[in-house]
Formats: C-alpha cells, structure tokens, sequence
C-alpha cells in the first residue's frame, strides 16, 4: 500500500507504536541478559536471576508478538510514502515478516527448551500455566540450538531494520514518523 505524493504521512496508531516501541525494548533488552547469563564464572545467583529475567522476558516478548500481529490484521499498518523506491516495498514486507518470523521461533524454542529441560518458566507457573511439552532431553537440545542459531539470524534481521530506520531519519523521507513518537503526535 502506498500514499499518494500529495497526502500527508500517514502514521500507526498509538496502539501499534506503543507495542512495537515496549517490543523493541524487551527485545533489545534480552538479548544481552541472553549472552551474559551464559558465561563462565558468572556468579550462580547473578545467573539465576538472569536466566529468570531471560525466560520471563521471552514470555512477555511472546505475548507482545502475539498482540502485534493481531492489532496488525485488525488496523493495517499505514501506507509507505509514495517516493520510496519500488524496491523497498517488498523489502520492508520481507523484513517484518522475517522479524515476526524469528521472534516467535526465538519464544517457541526458548520455551520448549526451558520447559522439555524440566525448568521452570515463574511467570507461567505462577500462573498455573500447563506445561504444553513433555520432559525430553533430546527435545530440549533440539531446541536449544535452534535458539542457539536462531539468535544469530535475529540479531542480523535487528541490525538491518535499525539500520534501515537510521537511513530513513537521515532522508527524512517519512518512514520514521510513521512509528515515532510513540505515543502522540
């Protein structure tokens, strides 16, 4: 979908830039907690208390996910400003498809990591969640690494969706303010 070049900027509602803006910063927040909880010599209740911000992060990312592709189908995103380049169109559509993608491969085997490891996940017992998978250790390592890999393929889509919004501040050609602020206008 395109705006025409006569029609202002169209932007995402409050909702869509309130969501991505909590995704961003949860995603961006655990993938560092990610990387330092596994290193060695780590003090163990230091560890602790980053694999539980780690796995309840991955959860709240989930949920987030889950939410964005719902407001998504019931308010459309808004329209690409007309003098974008034909190209980037369906690069943009690719991006945030493999965005989505990978966010919910990154939770879905996080959790089946977690829970098939026989681990718990606080947030969810704690609300009497059922455990979805059965205790398997060839399960578990299954999906730690394609968590383990996995991360390399979302870090590298995180890196061209910031770079390509950082172009776009410097055209100033009105992809930005379809997402920024996040709330107002």
């Amino acid at each position: 979908m395109r705006a025409t070049d006569d029609s202002p900027p169209l932007r995402y509602g409050n909702t869509a830039r309130i969501l991505h803006w909590v995704s961003a910063i949860m995603i961006l927040s655990t993938i560092p907690i990610g990387a330092i909880m596994l290193r060695e010599g780590l003090e163990r209740s230091t560890q602790d208390l980053l694999f539980i911000l780690h796995k309840n992060g991955g959860v709240i990312i989930f949920a987030l996910v889950l939410a964005r592709l719902v407001w998504r189908l019931i308010s459309p995103p808004p329209p690409l400003p007309a003098t974008l380049p034909d190209w980037q169109h369906p690069a943009a559509k690719l991006g945030h498809l493999g965005l989505y993608g990978m966010l919910l491969v990154m939770s879905v085997s996080g959790y089946v990591r977690v829970r098939a490891g026989g681990f718990p996940v606080e947030m969810l017992d704690a609300i009497g969640a059922p455990t979805l998978v059965p205790h398997s250790e060839a399960l578990a390592d299954f999906a730690q690494s394609v968590h383990a890999y996995g991360r390399f393929v979302l870090v590298a889509l995180i890196i061209v969706h910031v770079g390509a919004a950082v172009a776009h501040m410097v055209r100033r050609d009105g992809v930005m303010r379809r997402i920024w602020p996040p709330v107002g206008g």
